[in-house]
Order: C-alpha cells, then structure tokens, then sequence
C-alpha cells in the first residue's frame, strides 16, 4: 500500500484526491491498530498482572462468573492497551490530514502541543497508575470490609480501572485546552491571572464530573487539575506575547 502523500498548505486538490487520501489514512489507521491488538493479546498474560498490581495482595486474582468471560475479558483489556499504542500513529494520520489547512508556523506550533500533548498524557497515565488507582482501590476494597465478602470481578474491575486511568490522563490536558484557548484569543493570561480563584472552582467542579465514585478518585483528580492550571496560566504568560508578535507582521503584511 502506497502511503498518503501530505499536501502542502494552500495546494489545491480535487475532492476525488481528499477522499482517496482520507481512506488511505484510515486503513493505516486500522492497520496501526490491528498490529498494536496483535502485540498487546499476545503479551496480555503481563497487562493483566499489571493492572492486578494496585489490588491488595489477597485480591489479586480477580474472579469471572461466565464460561467466555476469561476470553472476552482479556480481549476487552487488549483492545484498550492496542488503542493506546495506536494512538500515536492515529492521531499523526488525522493531523496529516488537517495540516493543509493550516500555515506552516501554526502548524510548527500545533506539532510542538501535540509533542507537549504526548508528554502530558504519559504524565497522567503515570500519576493514574502509581497514585490514583491504587489509593482508590485500597479506598474501595477495604470500604465496611466488616459487613461484607469482598471478590473483585475482573471484568469490572477492569473496566474501573481503565476509567479511572483514562480520566487521569484526560485531567493531565487542562494546560493543553486553556493553551488552546489563548491561542484563539478567547482567553488572554492576564484574564487568567486576574480569575485565577473562578478558575480553581471550575476545576473542582471538572473533578466531581469526571468519572470516579470515590471521593480519594475524586481528591486526586482534583489537586493535579488546581496545580496544571496554575501551570497554564505561567505558559499563557510566557507564550502569548510570543503569539502576538509572530501575528504582528501577518497582520501588517495584510494591511
């Protein structure tokens, strides 16, 4: 298979030539995907032991309660770990396409927030993994285990987990969005320095609705999401009047 050519910026192409090079990207796409399932089932023996790590020692085995939930289940946990794989080359493949659009310092600017992207998201799925998770499953395994027997279903459990790390990584883009925002100008960093306190409820707020049914899930969402907005608002300071001089000559030279 012929891999897609990039267009340049302003180069004109026919809408043949688009939806040929939109399904030459998906097919890599699927293929990217396909071959991160293929790596990931066959070492999922090791995700499985990686994510029983958090649970405490006489639980972690997790239990299943079906004939194919053994199967399904690891098939279940292979596809979440193949998409995080793929996810690199996925989203280079839609950034591939949507750069034309766009002029060649945006999109020197858009390649530095995706790399700065990537860093954040593997920041969170490391804080999620080491700090988050096992402090909510102590918090929930160990809730009134007086009252109760206590066995963790594997798909459930699973499924939490794979929640509780997605949302972490997730809450590790706030700077990313509020960059996003200054760089469109519908927010500026002494705007943002000025509502700093609204901004802190707002991330509470953002903490609560995440997902996550424990307040420890909760508490730990929330300190990081208060400190990275601290973190983008001394971003937004440094980088909007770079922002605004590089728009200086575009808008002279449009004059």
């Amino acid at each position: 298979m012929q891999l897609p050519r990039r267009l340049r910026h302003g180069e004109e192409a026919t809408l043949v030539e688009h939806l040929g090079e939109l399904r030459a990207r998906l097919v890599i796409s699927l293929v990217a995907l396909v071959a991160a399932f293929a790596v990931t089932f066959t070492f999922h023996g090791r995700l499985l032991d990686w994510l029983n790590r958090p649970l405490p020692e006489h639980l972690q085995r997790p239990v299943t309660l079906g004939v194919a939930e053994p199967f399904l289940t690891s098939v279940m946990v292979s596809l979440y770990a193949a998409f995080l794989l793929a996810l690199p080359i996925i989203l280079w493949q839609v950034w591939a396409f949507l750069a034309p659009a766009f002029q060649e310092n945006l999109q020197r600017t858009m390649a530095a927030l995706v790399t700065f992207a990537t860093l954040l998201g593997i920041g969170g799925l490391a804080f999620g993994y080491w700090i988050a998770l096992p402090a909510a499953v102590s918090f929930l395994t160990d809730y009134d285990s007086a009252h109760y027997t206590i066995l963790v279903r594997a798909r459930d459990y699973y499924s939490f987990a794979s929640l509780c790390l997605l949302a972490v990584a997730l809450v590790f883009q706030v700077p990313m969005f509020v960059l996003a925002l200054v760089r469109l100008r519908i927010l500026s960093a002494a705007k943002l320095r000025r509502n700093w306190r609204i901004g802190l409820v707002v991330m509470a707020a953002l903490a609560v609705a995440l997902p996550g049914i424990d307040p420890v899930t909760t508490t730990l969402e929330m300190l990081p999401l208060m400190a990275l907005y601290g973190l983008s608002i001394a971003l937004a300071s440094i980088l909007e009047p770079r922002w605004r001089d590089a728009r200086a000559p575009e808008t002279a030279t449009d004059v």
